[in-house]
């Protein structure tokens, strides 16, 4: 932890002066390459992530970068500290001094890339101009100083890079944990349990594929009323609402009107995705975009099936070649065998997967907050250490 006065005591008897940043460092753009091919050297141009990889490099390691132009990457500032290309959508940046450190630069710009922003022209294609970034000012203290800062700013960005890898790791693990229990539980042999098609566990009428696009047009959304079920509240399994229509419409898609204990599928979007509609949800009708199944719980738990169905996806969706996927046909989807053990049986599988399933749940939902919570600290930190007084700046 670094105490608050540490930059006090960092600065004690030291002077910080401020220069322009094409003072202290060459500042120039790359060329377009007449590589088309691939290989293992980054082609940094003018995004925020490599527009490739080449065979040909043209720029040394311990380069800073930053676009010169175009939609979204301009203000990001790069450190690269490998052989690359750098394209001519692209500053290089290097320090010309060897008593000012590139990496410490680098820190100084990627804690002010507002300001960055601030310099360019965003009218039109975003545009940096080379003579508006030469007088950014950088503050300089004595490379001793520099020094303690990069490596304590290294150190924060390796312990960071160290968690999301550990995070990660461990959510790949439980997923894999999950999938293998869920593969052994729901794999029967011929002969081991009943199995019933899809169709001889609906209630009668328990295929309910959402109406016509002309029975619910936009003209006929209202802005309170009966909600519209959508494909992202099957894909994301949540509960927000965009749309609404009256209750004389409602009245006419009734067919369409979900019930508690519904199964609803995504049939555009991702497709195949599965959400259970719960007692505490609104009741509402579906869009063309979702298929109901209602099932007959005197035969099948609907987790069961819900497991089921996510286990052998392949099983509700077709692909006609290529990444085009569909929902399958009704006459296909109600003919799908499934395994029918006793409700008992069914049930302690679904208890073991749930707990696997809120295990990983849990993980990946905790995983991003507990990533942003460190980039948090590590920006608290980096603003801390690269706050130098600026009384003495000549304009």
């Amino acid at each position: 932890m670094i105490k608050p006065n540490f930059m006090d005591k960092l600065l004690d008897g030291v002077e910080v002066e401020w220069k322009a940043l094409g003072e202290v460092c060459s500042i120039g753009v790359g060329q377009s390459p007449n590589d088309t091919g691939t290989g293992e050297y980054p082609f940094v141009n003018a995004g925020t992530t490599p527009s490739g990889y080449l065979s040909l490099f043209n720029t040394e390691p311990d380069t800073i970068t930053t676009p010169s132009r175009g939609q979204g990457g301009i203000g990001f500032v790069g450190y690269q500290n490998s052989y690359f290309w750098c394209g001519p959508l692209c500053y290089r940046i290097r320090s010309t001094n060897k008593n000012i450190k590139t990496r410490f630069i680098y820190y100084v710009m990627s804690n002010s890339m507002a300001d960055i922003i601030g310099l360019a022209n965003m009218a039109g294609v975003p545009a940096l101009n080379r003579k508006d970034l030469t007088r950014f000012q950088i503050p300089i203290p004595p490379l001793k100083v520099q020094e303690e800062i990069v490596h304590i700013l290294d150190a924060f960005t390796e312990l960071t890079a160290e968690l999301t890898a550990e995070l990660t790791a461990e959510l790949t693990t439980r997923i894999k944990q999950y999938e293998y229990y869920r593969d052994k539980l729901l794999t029967f042999e011929e002969g081991e349990v009943e199995w019933k098609t899809l169709g001889e566990v609906l209630k009668p009428k328990g295929y309910i594929r959402g109406p016509f696009g002309s029975a619910l047009k936009k003209e006929f959304f209202v802005t309170e009323g009966v909600p519209v079920y959508e494909q992202q509240h099957a894909i994301y399994d949540k509960r927000d609402f965009r749309y609404f229509i009256d209750n004389d419409r409602a009245k006419i898609l009734k067919r369409f009107t979900v019930q508690p204990n519904d199964i609803i599928i995504s049939c555009s979007g991702t497709i195949g995705k599965i959400s259970i509609i719960k007692q505490q949800d609104k009741i509402g009708v579906i869009n063309q975009a979702l298929l109901i199944l209602r099932l007959d719980l005197s035969k099948v738990s609907i987790k069961y099936i819900k497991h089921y169905l996510e286990c052998f996806t392949n099983l509700i969706v077709s692909s006609t070649g290529g990444a085009i996927t569909n929902i399958e046909k009704r006459e296909v989807i109600e003919k799908i065998k499934i395994p029918v053990p006793s409700l008992s049986e069914q049930q302690r599988i679904v208890s073991i997967l749930d707990k696997f399933d809120a295990l990983t749940s849990s993980i990946t939902e905790g995983l991003p907050h507990e990533i942003e919570l460190r980039q948090k600290q590590y920006e608290y930190y980096r603003n801390m250490l690269l706050s130098f007084p600026k009384e003495e700046v000549e304009e």
